[in-house]
């Protein structure tokens, strides 16, 4: 494994994937009862963005955060949902130490949830890595609904699902490091929907062939469970970026989700967009039974 977030951390797709994920998380708190946060493939749980970013080989790379979280630091003319997202990413910048109003650190979806979760609501997060897994325990230990397990992500799946509350939101949001990942998320889907037929389930994933991305829906039909997909690009086929855009499908969606993030999705588009033809999209891949 030779990903490591914390190059991107801060960038257009964390801010989509976190703006999305805060919304998940307010629909299923709109109901009383407790429910588990389960995510796959945790990280660090938090990102200092001063740090430099350096690769294996020496090279530093330039980071990514300026043209994602900042460009909605420091803006006014913002919806409620983007205030929200941002009011987090302070609270994590404050209590990290930053001072200044400086935009210095940025959290990871586990302090996204973290921050959000209630007395009956739990966390359990999957890293693999274990340097990462190291800091996540660090920066969890103290934290009593908070459990860090050392694991694969899609065992995870398996051995965290169902829960007691019998209500989960998970994330699964790997580093597509081989061609394989498309087809290992397809197969822990069926593994935790088998486990938990309810389950509101969010999977990541980038957009940088198309076709790789029509297949990959394609083969989520025969799940014939409700599906949300949303994605935002933020430049056209032209652009020579690698990653154009990128996506998250929901799995038995919240009641009106779709509502909340079409009003979002052209907001993200028009601040994220990096190039003329950025475009952005939500719709139903199943719809809702």
């Amino acid at each position: 494994m030779n990903y490591r977030h914390h190059y991107h951390a801060g960038n257009y797709a964390d801010v989509f994937k976190h703006v999305l994920l805060l919304l998940l998380i307010r629909a299923m708190q709109r109901k009383e009862k407790g429910f588990l946060y389960l995510d796959t493939h945790a990280g660090r749980g938090g990102y200092d963005l001063s740090m430099p970013s350096v690769l294996p080989d020496g090279r530093s790379r330039e980071p990514e955060h300026p043209a994602g979280i900042g460009r909605l630091w420091g803006a006014s003319d913002l919806p409620p949902a983007l205030n929200d997202y941002l009011g987090l990413v302070r609270r994590f910048n404050d209590r990290q130490g930053a001072t200044g109003g400086e935009l210095k650190y940025y959290p990871g979806s586990p302090w996204i949830a973290k921050l959000l979760l209630r007395a009956q609501d739990r966390m359990a997060l999957c890293e693999l890595r274990p340097d990462d897994a190291e800091a996540l325990d660090f920066e969890f230990a103290r934290e009593s609904r908070v459990k860090v397990e050392v694991i694969d992500g899609y065992t995870g799946l398996k051995a965290l699902l169902p829960p007691p509350e019998k209500r989960a939101l998970v994330l699964i949001d790997p580093p597509f490091e081989t061609k394989r990942e498309f087809a290992d998320i397809a197969r822990g889907l069926r593994a935790a929907l088998k486990r938990l037929p309810g389950a509101v389930i969010a999977v990541w994933y980038p957009i940088t062939e198309r076709a790789r991305t029509e297949e990959f829906h394609h083969a989520l039909l025969a799940l014939a469970t409700p599906t949300l997909f949303a994605e935002v690009n933020i430049a056209g086929a032209e652009s020579p970026l690698k990653m154009k855009g990128c996506g998250l499908l929901i799995l038995n969606p919240p009641w009106q989700i779709d509502r909340e993030i079409r009003a979002l999705l052209p907001v993200l588009r028009e601040r994220l967009r990096a190039g003329p033809g950025a475009s952005a999209v939500c719709d139903w891949l199943v719809p809702e039974k």
